[in-house]
Formats: structure tokens, sequence, C-alpha cells
């Protein structure tokens, strides 16, 4: 069978396409940019990747015609506090008008559980997508899952991060509300085992774990698997936005998530049944278990896929590409040079280069900074990364996102995602023994170039720093570095 995977390079549709290429499966990938999308030799000549984004409806031709069956995978609240659920319903409209002129029979669309009559906005916008699905000319599937819980999950980490950080949490009466979480395994074998299920054709069903639990009880929870003793006092003081506040500085998650997240707080995420369980026979794993699956995968350092490489939609375009290209002209730039003998000892450390093992240099000036950018509402660099010597282009990397890693060719390219008056670039290349490190700015009107002169000689130092760990016990040359300043 042929299947339209779209979201194909987010959480859920990177853990669902190797599962459909073991079934036999051949697979059209929708993404909005092919350089992010990293396709299994294994899988050549079964696996299509066009680029398309469903807000722009003629991008959509680009889908073939003879898919039999699709999955619906996008979303939009994690990029912007308003206008998302407008953007979710265009997107909606336009998925189904295109498969209603192609020969699909069946699609499958992930929701969230909806039966609390007062909905958020993101589980309003969910259901409204639904409700535009299921008017298309094909069989309609929706499984509407409660708090997704497995490594690299927004729910998880953001649990995980409030559980490891703070000893003590005051938090609104809201963390009482009623969840029923469910395990990543779980969603993702309920996805693959319900297409074509005639069974499921035209129905929507609720899939949760086997636990019914408050808030304050998963984060009480995740600190007993991690040996941690916390306390938790829930309060009805706190306002929603400074709540929202809280989850952004203490957690990964952007400000518009935290701000959905909150206001989803006060809404029970209860299934109605496991009615779907019983029909394909799942025994679910419990908070507990999903928990332990997860820490076990970051453990082995095997993360398929995580939330935060969605892109920053306030920094970057989804075309990576057009930033692979440094611009020269009009710009500041700090290039230095330092010889090295062990190419593939210098290239590992730059590939391990963010996340747990820092910057090699000046890591409290690192921190400084990325607390900096998050106090003004950027991404710093709680992020992280998700494997701590791989790199693939889309990845995020500390505050920022990698646009080459060829490690091939000893070449590692990044561009800042943090806030900036202008846009940066940060590049490692190894030619002919030598590693150049060239930090590029371009700057935007005045106050970009004030943050630059203002910022020089801490980035001379740490850059300075930075080369020298990288090779240090490897040079047997005085280091040549320079600065070069171009204005356009």
């Amino acid at each position: 069978m042929k299947i339209l995977l779209t979201g194909a390079t987010g959480y859920i549709g990177r853990r669902l396409l190797p599962v459909l290429m073991e079934m036999g499966h051949e697979v059209v990938c929708c993404v909005r940019d092919k350089e992010r999308m990293r396709v299994d030799p294994d899988w050549a000549g079964r696996i299509t990747v066009v680029e398309v984004d469903f807000l722009l409806k003629q991008t959509l031709k680009k889908i073939p015609k003879d898919i039999d069956g699709g999955y619906y995978l996008i979303h939009s609240m994690t990029s912007t506090t308003k206008g998302f659920d407008l953007a979710e319903s265009l997107s909606a409209h336009n998925f189904k008008d295109y498969m209603n002129t192609t020969h699909v029979q069946h699609v499958v669309y992930l929701s969230g559980i909806a039966n609390d009559p007062n909905l958020s906005l993101h589980l309003a916008s969910r259901k409204n997508v639904e409700d535009i699905l299921k008017e298309g000319n094909y069989k309609f599937t929706t499984l509407r899952a409660g708090i997704i819980i497995g490594s690299g999950s927004s729910s998880f980490e953001i649990i995980r991060n409030l559980v490891e950080k703070l000893p003590v949490m005051i938090a609104p009466l809201w963390l009482l509300t009623l969840s029923q979480p469910v395990a990543i395994h779980d969603v993702i074998y309920c996805l693959d085992k319900v297409l074509f299920k005639k069974e499921c054709f035209n129905r929507n069903y609720d899939i949760g774990g086997p636990d019914v639990m408050t808030y304050k009880e998963m984060l009480m929870e995740l600190a007993r698997v991690r040996g941690l003793k916390r306390r938790i006092y829930a309060i009805p003081v706190l306002f929603p936005r400074l709540y929202s506040v809280w989850l952004f500085l203490f957690t990964p998650a952007s400000f518009p998530l935290a701000q959905h997240l909150v206001n989803s707080m006060r809404v029970e995420v209860v299934a109605r049944d496991d009615r779907l369980h019983r029909l394909l026979g799942v025994c679910p794993l419990t908070y507990y278990e999903a928990v332990e699956a997860a820490f076990v995968n970051i453990r082995q350092n095997s993360i398929i896929s995580s939330w935060t490489d969605a892109l920053t939609r306030n920094r970057l375009s989804p075309k990576l590409s057009k930033y692979v290209k440094i611009p020269k002209h009009g710009c500041f730039i700090d290039k230095r040079f330092t010889e090295v003998q062990d190419i593939d000892l210098v290239t590992n450390r730059i590939w391990s280069i963010g996340g747990e093992k820092g910057w090699y240099y000046a890591n409290w000036l690192w921190q400084l900074r990325g607390m900096t950018d998050r106090l003004i509402g950027g991404v710093g660099l709680v992020r992280g990364r998700r494997s701590p010597n791989r790199i693939n282009p889309g990845d995020t990397l500390d505050c920022w996102r990698v646009l080459v890693a060829d490690k091939q060719n000893h070449r590692l390219l990044l561009f800042a995602e943090m806030k900036l008056p202008g846009e940066a670039w940060l590049e490692f290349k190894i030619k002919n023994n030598t590693l150049i490190q060239t930090a590029t700015f371009r700057p935007k009107g005045l106050s970009g170039r004030m943050y630059w002169y203002l910022w020089v000689l801490i980035h001379r130092s740490v850059f300075k720093g930075m080369i020298r760990k990288l090779a240090k016990d490897e040079r047997h040359e005085p280091e040549r570095s320079g600065v070069r300043h171009s204005q356009s």
C-alpha cells in the first residue's frame, strides 16, 4: 500500500515512519524542507519525499494521486499564541480538498481527548480539525490521545525538567486536574493498527493509559522514578500568565506552548472508555512503565525524535537551505585557525559540542547568555540536544539550529535561534589539517551594530578559548587567529 505521512519530521511522524516501513508499505513523506528529512539507505526506493506547506494550497499538487491511506499529523500551537487555530483550520481544509481528488481510501488523524465541555483553545482547535477532515470523501478515523509520555515528547520533557530542577514547587490548583497519560509506544501501535481496519472506519476513539492521575501525581511519580524527594503545593493564587512564565523559564517549552499547556491544565483529559484497546488487543503501559521506558531510551542515547526539533518560526523560515549560504557583505566575522594532527578526534569533539558536554570553554558565560535570552523570550540553552554524539540537519543544539552536519567532510554549520538584533552563524570545518572556526553576525540596523560592539570582547575571548579546547593537545603550531569586519 502507498501511505501518505504528513508531519514526517515531527515527533510522531519520525516514530511512525519506521513502523510503516517494517509493514512493507511505500510511504510518501510530506515535509516543509527536504533537507531535514533523513532516509535510511535500506528504505531507498520505498520512500518519496515531497515538500508541502499545507497553508499553501498549490503546494499540495506535489502529492501523488495514487495513495491508498494517509495520516494527518499536523498542528501549530508551539509557534504562536494567536491565530494558530485559523492556521490549523486552513491546513485541514486544504488537506481534505486535495484528498478528495486522490484515490485515498482511509485517513487517520491524531487529536487530543476532548470530552470536557469547556475545552481549551488548542483542544477546541483539534476538535475543529477533526470536524473538517471527517467531511472528506474517504473513510476517516480519529485517535484522541491523552498526554503522551515518551523520550523527547513535550509533556514528558516539561514534567522531567520541573522535577529535576525544582525541589519545591508552588503551583495553581489546576495541578489537581485529572489526566490520563499514554505511552508513546501505545500511540504508535494504535496509529499503525487502525489503518485500513474496517471496524474503525468513520469512528473516533480515546486512547489513554491505565492510570487516571492528577498532574501533581504525575510529577511525584516521575520524582519517584528518579529517586528524588520533591514537595509540591497547590494554591489558588497563581495567575495563568504567571504560571506560563514559570513553565517557560524552567522547562524547554516555548512561551506559546507554555500558555497553551497552562490553559489546558484546567481541562480534564480522561478517556471515555478503552474500546480501541480491546479491539486491537492492546495492554497499555502504566505511567510508571512509560516513564521508565523513556529514561531507558535517554540512557541508551536512542531518542528517535524530539518535539524541540520543531522549527522556531520567529527565527527561521521552513526552508533551512535558505540559511546555508553564509553572507559576507555587511557582516561582522570572527574567523580563527589552528592546526590539528588527529582530524577524527577533533571532529568527534565538534560533534559532541553543546548539551551536557557544554561548549568547551567558559560554559558559565554560555549559561549566562542562555539565561538572558530566556528572560527576554528566547529559546536559551534548555533544549539541549537529542543525542550526545550524533547530529543531523534540522536538529536543535541548545540555542542553535543545525544547518549542515557533514561529518565525512568535517563540517558543522549552526544558525542562532536566540533573540538577536540580526542573524548569526557558527561554523566549524577542518581542511588540510586546519580547524577553521568562523562566527558570522549580520546586524539588523543600529541596534545590531551596538550589540556586536557591546559583546565583541567577550566573543573574542570565548571563541579563542573554544578553538583551543577543541584542538588542545593536537596543536603543534601557534594559533593564527583574526577578526574580520566587513560592512556593505
